[in-house]
C-alpha cells in the first residue's frame, strides 16, 4: 500500500510523515470507539461526529489515485 499524498499548508508530507498521520488518526478513532468523549449527550454526539469525519478522511486516504 502506498501512503496518501498529504499536503499541510502547502507543504507535501514525506512518506514517513503521511504514515505517522495515518497511524495517529487510526489510534484516535480506536480510542473514540473504546472510550468516547463522555457519557452525556454532548460527548456522545461529539464522538459520533468525530468518527464520521475520521471515516471520511479514511476514505480519502485509502482510495486509489490514477
Amino acid at each position: 500500500m502506498a501512503e496518501a499524498l498529504v499536503v499541510v499548508n502547502g507543504t507535501p508530507l514525506t512518506v514517513a510523515q503521511s504514515m505517522t498521520l495515518r497511524v495517529a488518526l487510526e489510534s484516535y478513532a480506536s480510542d473514540l470507539r473504546d472510550s468516547g468523549l463522555g457519557d452525556d449527550d454532548h460527548g456522545r454526539e461529539m464522538t459520533r461526529l468525530y468518527l464520521l469525519r475520521l471515516d471520511e478522511i479514511r476514505t480519502l486516504i485509502f482510495r486509489e489515485v490514477p
